[in-house]
């Protein structure tokens, strides 16, 4: 049982880290004031703020797409049979190859631990932005939350 449960645990820790890289970069990207064009049931996406105050502007319908589509990723399009599956967080599913398989074990192993500490690494960023926010902080750089 403690094989299947440090996997466990460590497939969570990569999505958690992958989920966390993705918003850090949906933080920088915003606060650089790029934003999707258009709008959302009368509300524009360059009205949309970053950080959760999103949630108390955003379009109740946006938010359940935002859910939905999680919840279909969580569901659907884990460990497919006869794809990826060699590691725990290995999602790949045949649609898109960046050459996983052309790198040496040895580079293999160490592009999985940059992955995980750079998972880390956002994990504490995005934890910090949102204490901030939540604080209503100046912070250098990334300005007034």
């Amino acid at each position: 049982g403690n094989e299947a449960k440090f996997e466990l645990f460590r497939e969570v820790e990569i999505v958690h880290g992958r989920v966390a890289m993705l918003a850090m970069l949906g933080q920088i990207v915003t606060r650089a004031g790029i934003h999707f064009p258009g709008s959302f049931e009368g509300v524009a996406y360059a009205d949309i703020p970053p950080g959760l105050k999103a949630f108390e502007v955003m379009p109740t319908g946006l938010t359940a797409d935002i859910f939905a589509t999680m919840a279909f990723l969580q569901c659907f399009m884990r460990n497919i049979e006869g794809t990826g599956n060699e590691f725990a967080g290995d999602y790949r599913n045949g649609w898109i190859d960046f050459g996983w398989d052309t790198f040496s074990d040895e580079e293999k192993l160490k592009k999985r631990a940059i992955e995980l500490n750079n998972g880390r690494a956002a994990q504490m960023g995005i934890l910090g932005l949102i204490v901030h926010e939540n604080l209503g902080s100046n912070m250098p750089i990334i300005g007034q939350l």
